[in-house]
């Protein structure tokens, strides 16, 4: 690096006295307390509200073991969102960490990678086509070099800057458009000018996901119904008795079990969780809503190099047209194809970071004599463009002798070269053949020119083309078996590709793609509306010479046609699509920061493999959700109907649950429903189902009528077996502990059948969740405890069952849940 720019950089202990110095490069524009910000959070939590109203009220009313016992309970149910907001916020920032970009600098001579918030003042910043420019920087060397700054003027044309001009600053959080510069960094953080002119950033809030505003609507309108519900059972209780503050109390009692407060915190613990686990696979999610999306892809877009292939491109093949023949570079080559290569090398960008021109430079290095390198300097590039694209590059040396090269799509040099009709014969003949083993294929050309003035446009110069250059890039060993992943779980799979149509069918053939028989170009698929492109993107499988726009197209006519869209991108030209598609994959090691920066979710490897795992996750987080909301929403009706109805219609023991008893229900709840359900492992069947609709709610008709059925199962359980109990004269402390048992039992046997709504429980049995077992286990524990200790039997007004009361509660219990396994077993029959 320093022999080419002469740059030495910082030390490191440079670096560390710089870092003292001037801090981070981290843009902070508002102090966080987390902790702090948790507890008013949870202050505004109903459920927290309501428990100190009745704890308050227990104070006022003299019975000061139930108000301490709530107390304590506030304290618990506190110190158990809290650590969940924990784990919640502990594994976001993990993600955003990991998510960070990344850039190039010089230090001790040497060019590395580093995360953007390790740079510091002084360094040498190396940014390139597609970097994101990390900090604030005065240019010491260009090369064509120009910058988006959209971000801060709105100007979205490219900025030619350079270190001669007067305008030689390049600013943080704007985009390189083309070349490269090395820029010594002048600002970081919120010194930048990106950072000035933030604060206004700093108040604009996120806006909800869709199921987040599903999962809010629905837990305001139970807290709508609690307000009505609780107004009148204060009503019924205070004209019978006339004592406002046990009317209250009463009240807070129904209120407390209405309200499903264990479903945003359920949804929240489940999203983040969900996303550090992708990123232990990893796949990091920037997005919490990718997280709801992913098991919903019905279609997954795929560029070919890198992806499909490993992007180890070799020089397999050359054709120079005066030689008229195919050679590989072992045989003996002669000078024709010598120029070739030279030529091909000179049209490369002098320090290579493309591997089909780190394959030219290494070429060039084996196969001439003379290393010219170093003796020419590059005067003027024209960087890659048009449709099909090419690129010039023109090198001059002391002497005055000048290469003007240029490479690219064969379609597009060939346009710009005199050739006999014979000579475009035999090079189209080479590119069939070359392209249908699956070589990857540039044209190669060189004009002449001793002009000051250069052409506008590389397309002017008058080129001779020279021949093809052919790149073997294998396909990656497992790329069969991801894409059986992708197919047995309901998805289309297409390639979308800057490379031909020969090139792609070839490779496409090699791995078992299904379609490789039809393919469309950009330019053709320009030419159809927006109907005609709706009907033929879902027959087509291979596009082919893609570019920006027509990328976008397919990603819009798909979604058009409800398919639910996973764009895979790396470049620049990816952004737009990545952007749009529900599903914006950019790769890790080969991917751009444009590309990181618009995509959703970034695979580390580059490993295609690990979509179909994220897919597969993507599906285990939304069934384990919904296993969990169906579990609180069947667990909350029983608890609700069981202080409802012995109350509306004056039944002997007309209360027989209070605000201790909802509480522990509570404690028992929540765990099992964000701890058990979360860790729940992948259903086998699960890969092997079509992807959700994404129209589809967690609240929909049938899932919903089957918790409530659930719920009102164990609901005439427990009011049978408190009749049972009354009409045997029981008093009111067996009565309630049998009804209790039952609703305790129930709540157990729920967890176990709900674990899986097609799987029979003795399956499900053999899944790995030590959690489940451990959950069941305390709450057996403090059960039996609460029961058979005679301190707390008195404290909760229980009374200790023998054998025969238990056996029926804990049967009675079983049988409200167990017949829900004969429908799973009807459901097994029919599929």
């Amino acid at each position: 690096m320093n022999k080419t720019f002469d740059f030495q950089g910082l030390s490191n202990e440079e670096v560390l006295l710089a870092r003292e110095k001037f801090g981070q490069n981290q843009l902070v524009f508002k102090k966080e307390n987390r902790f702090i910000d948790a507890i008013k959070s949870l202050l505004k939590e109903p459920m927290i509200a309501l428990l100190l109203v009745a704890s308050l009220i227990y104070f006022i009313s003299g019975e000061y073991n139930d108000a301490i016992f709530l107390a304590v309970a506030i304290i618990l149910v506190g110190t158990i969102s809290l650590y969940q907001d924990s784990r919640s916020r502990n594994a976001l920032e993990k993600l955003k960490d990991i998510s960070q970009p990344h850039c190039k600098v010089i230090r001790n001579g040497q060019a590395q990678e580093i995360k953007s918030d390790e740079l510091v003042i002084c360094d040498y910043l190396i940014v390139e086509e597609g970097t994101l420019i990390s900090a604030d920087c005065s240019i010491v060397y260009s090369n064509d070099f120009s910058v988006n700054e959209s971000i801060l003027t709105g100007e979205s044309l490219p900025v030619i800057k350079d270190k001669t001009k007067e305008d030689n600053t390049i600013y943080r959080g704007t985009s390189v458009a083309t070349g490269m510069a090395i820029g010594k960094i002048t600002a970081i953080g919120n010194n930048t000018k990106l950072g000035k002119i933030g604060k206004s950033l700093e108040n604009i809030k996120e806006e909800k996901t869709p199921l987040e505003q599903q999962i809010s609507s629905f837990v305001k309108k139970m807290v709508f119904v609690g307000a009505i519900v609780f107004l009148i059972v204060w009503g019924i209780n205070y004209f019978r008795s006339f004592d406002w503050l046990d009317s209250l109390l009463k009240a807070l009692t129904l209120a407390m079990s209405i309200l499903p407060e264990e479903i945003p915190v359920a949804f929240t613990v489940f999203m983040a969780l969900g996303a550090w686990r992708l990123m232990k696979m990893g796949v990091v999610v920037k997005q919490m809503k990718t997280v709801e999306t992913l098991g919903s892809a019905t279609v997954i877009c795929t560029d070919k190099t890198g992806t499909i292939t490993e992007n180890k491109m070799s020089l397999a093949r050359i054709f120079a047209l005066q030689s008229t023949k195919i050679s590989t570079l072992e045989n003996n080559i002669n000078e024709d194809e010598k120029h070739l290569i030279s030529i091909a090398m000179w049209a490369s960008e002098p320090i290579p970071f493309d591997p089909m021109e780190i394959a030219l430079h290494d070429a060039y290095t084996k196969t001439i004599e003379i290393d010219e390198r170093l003796d020419f300097k590059m005067i003027h590039e024209y960087p890659l463009g048009g449709k099909p694209p090419m690129m010039t590059h023109i090198f001059e040396n002391k002497e005055g002798k000048r290469i003007l090269a240029a490479k690219g799509a064969p379609e597009a040099i060939i346009a710009v070269s005199s050739l006999s009709v014979s000579e475009k014969e035999q090079i189209e003949n080479a590119i069939i053949t070359l392209a249908e083993s699956g070589f990857r294929v540039l044209a190669v050309g060189e004009a002449q020119f001793d002009g000051d003035m250069f052409l506008i446009e590389q397309q002017a110069y008058n080129f001779k083309l020279l021949g093809i250059v052919a790149f073997y890039d294998p396909p990656k060993k497992n790329i069969r078996e991801v894409l059986k992943g992708f197919y047995g779980a309901g998805m289309d799979v297409k390639i979308v590709t800057g490379d031909n149509a020969a090139t792609t069918s070839a490779i496409a053939k090699q791995i078992d793609f299904r379609g490789c028989e039809a393919s469309m170009s950009g330019d053709e698929l320009m030419k159809l509306n927006d109907i005609e492109l709706q009907e033929k993107v879902m027959d087509i499988q291979i596009f082919t010479r893609m570019f920006p726009e027509a990328k976008l197209r397919i990603i819009n006519a798909l979604k058009a046609n409800n398919q639910i869209v996973a764009m895979v991108g790396d470049g620049v030209n990816d952004g737009p699509a990545l952007k749009s598609a529900h599903i914006g994959i950019a790769m890790g090691k080969k991917g751009t920061e444009i590309a990181k920066q618009a995509a959703s979710l970034i695979l580390l490897e580059d490993d295609l493999a690990k979509m179909v795992d994220a897919v597969g996750m993507g599906r285990k987080i939304y069934t384990n959700l919904k296993k969990a909301i169906q579990y609180i929403i069947s667990i909350h009706i029983p608890i609700i109907l069981t202080v409802f109805i012995p109350l509306a219609l004056g039944w002997v023991y007309p209360n027989i649950f209070s605000p201790i008893h909802i509480i522990f229900l509570e404690l028992i709840m929540g765990p099992t429903c964000s701890i058990i359900y979360e860790n729940e492992p992948m259903e086998k069947n699960i890969m092997e189902a079509k992807p959700r609709p994404f129209t589809s709610t967690f609240f929909n008709s049938s899932e919903l009528i089957t918790s409530v059925i659930q719920g009102l199962m164990i609901t005439v359980g427990i009011l049978f077996t408190y009749q049972l109990a009354v009409n045997q004269g029981f008093d009111e402390s067996v009565v309630r502990t049998m009804a209790f048992s039952v609703l305790i039992s129930a709540n157990i046997f729920l967890t176990l059948i709900n674990r899986s709504f097609y799987y029979s429980i003795l399956t499900t049995s053999l899944y790995r969740n030590n959690l489940v077992y451990m959950i069941i286990g305390i709450t057996i524990l403090a059960v039996g405890i609460m029961i058979y200790s005679s301190a707390t039997a008195n404290f909760f007004g229980f009374e200790s069952l023998n054998y025969k009361q238990l056996g029926i509660s804990i049967s009675i219990g079983f049988l409200s849940v167990i017949w829900y396994e004969l429908v799973k077993l009807a459901k097994r029959r029919r599929f």
